[in-house]
């Protein structure tokens, strides 16, 4: 019998304990534990090798970018949140909205200043929405669904200053090394990006719900007491605050100033490689130019709020606050990459190859996204699946035949429906937090809209196929 075979017996543990805990760290650490013991059988043999392989993981160079990425970026927005960057934002920005459509047309336009990620969006217009729903003839849970469907399915799209392009271009990396193919992650998540059809469609729904379909929900609103209001407005999210400073350029410099920096020093790296302007872009060493742009931009974003005369060491708290609430996706990180140098050293690859075959290519894109979108349901987390399935797809794509940005594309809109969707994701948690919703109510109102994008995407995968 084919050893390799033992590859796949960490997924089949990850996949049932994951969505049975709907915790996806648990199961992606029993897995990497499983792995560990199939490669070393012996009572303390296996937990030496997983802490090997956690280790190395660690240590890799690209690795702890992203890490240093991740945890700068959201002590960043630590640091934005107590100049009174947010506040600033969304009382400059609330000035003019009388109506439902203006209070839409609002959630909407501040995408262009709140995507660099999910929690930073929600904390920025949610609270702020809620305090206006006085104002508009609009229920919390349709306010809810126009933030969700401008957020995730937003980001997931946006190929720079966000919290999720490192991720997303690691675990493209990641199926890569692992089938040892030749490619550049960040140009693949590019190209991947247009086949990210449930992002595209879920939007698409979402203007249509938003514009032209007249509610049936059917939730009486009355008119909140100054008490009610209050409440809204200072029950919600610290970065509101009434003790904060409203100060919209604490946050519109660094945003800019980060996006511009981005941009600079990732064509000047392909520049300096010798390309033109635009394959500038594609060639250049991105991860480098995120970090790097990142790094200045915390700097400068430190002098001009010390400038402003706020302590020093109230920064410095912020920023590591910031930080930390991105541990918890850095320690899942961690153990993703141990499990796919597990898995990888157990022969997945060559299990892949040897068994994937009698996969027609026609059906490889719209099953896997099937597949993927049932898992980052049960399991509430886009990362998770991504780091589960982007390393199996890369492998049935290359053994297929099939088009590798449009499989990408198919793992990545996977996870999008689970976090969208999901009532175990954090963005439905969250969102429902901040608007005083019932989690399981709210996403059970939210569903239909997502399994038809999820109808559509499917059809679309399967269509595409034929001329890919």
């Amino acid at each position: 019998m084919d050893a390799n075979w033992l590859s796949i017996v960490p997924f089949l543990v990850v996949i049932p304990l994951s969505i049975l805990t709907k915790q996806v760290l648990p199961g992606i650490l029993i897995g990497l534990i499983v792995g560990s013991y199939i490669i070393n059988p012996s009572l303390v043999g296996g937990i030496e090798t997983m802490l090997s392989y956690l280790v190395t993981a660690l240590v890799d160079k690209n690795n702890i970018k992203i890490i240093v990425f991740l945890y700068v970026f959201s002590g960043l927005v630590g640091m934005i949140k107590v100049a009174g960057g947010i506040k600033g934002f969304v009382e400059a920005a609330s000035e003019r909205v009388d109506t439902k459509r203006e209070a839409i047309l609002l959630t909407y336009v501040s995408t262009i200043g709140t995507f660099s990620a999910p929690s930073f969006r929600f904390v920025t217009i949610g609270p702020i929405m809620r305090a206006l729903l006085k104002r508009v003839n609009m229920t919390k849970k349709e306010l809810a669904f126009v933030i969700e469907t401008t957020t995730t399915p937003i980001i997931v799209l946006i190929p720079i200053a966000t919290a999720f392009v490192g991720y997303m271009v690691s675990v493209v990396e990641l199926g890569l090394h692992n089938q040892n193919l030749e490619g550049d992650a960040y140009s693949l998540f590019i190209q991947s990006i247009p086949f990210n059809f449930f992002a595209i469609t879920i939007f698409l729904v979402g203007i249509y719900l938003s514009f032209f379909h007249r509610s049936s929900e059917g939730e009486q609103k009355k008119a909140p007491t100054q008490k009610e209001d209050d409440d809204d407005w200072h029950n919600c999210d610290p970065a509101v605050s009434m003790d904060l400073p409203s100060k919209p350029f604490n946050l519109l410099v660094p945003l800019f100033l980060v996006i511009g920096l981005i941009l600079l020093l990732t064509w000047w790296d392909g520049h300096q490689k010798g390309f033109g302007f635009f394959q500038a872009f594609i060639k250049a060493n991105v991860l480098d130019a995120m970090v790097i742009a990142l790094l200045i931009t915390t700097f400068l974003t430190v002098i001009l709020f010390v400038v402003q005369r706020f302590k020093l060491k109230m920064l410095i708290e912020s920023f590591v606050f910031g930080g930390n609430n991105l541990m918890a996706v850095i320690l899942l990180l961690s153990v993703i990459w141990g499990l796919a140098s597990v898995t990888e050293d157990l022969g997945f690859s060559t299990f892949i190859t040897d068994h994937a075959g009698w996969i027609p290519p026609l059906f490889v894109p719209p099953i896997l996204f099937l597949f993927g979108s049932a898992v980052s349901y049960f399991i509430g987390s886009a990362w998770g699946t991504w780091g589960i399935l982007m390393p199996l797809g890369i492998s049935i794509a290359s053994i297929a035949n099939v088009s590798l940005p449009l499989v990408i594309g198919a793992v990545f809109a996977s996870g999008t429906f689970g976090a969208f969707a999901s009532p175990l994701s954090d963005d439905t948690n969250t969102i429902s937090r901040i608007l005083n919703l019932q989690v399981i109510e709210y996403a059970r109102f939210k569903l239909k809209a997502a399994l038809i994008a999820v109808g559509i995407s499917s059809i679309l995968y399967g269509v595409i196929t034929f001329f890919l």
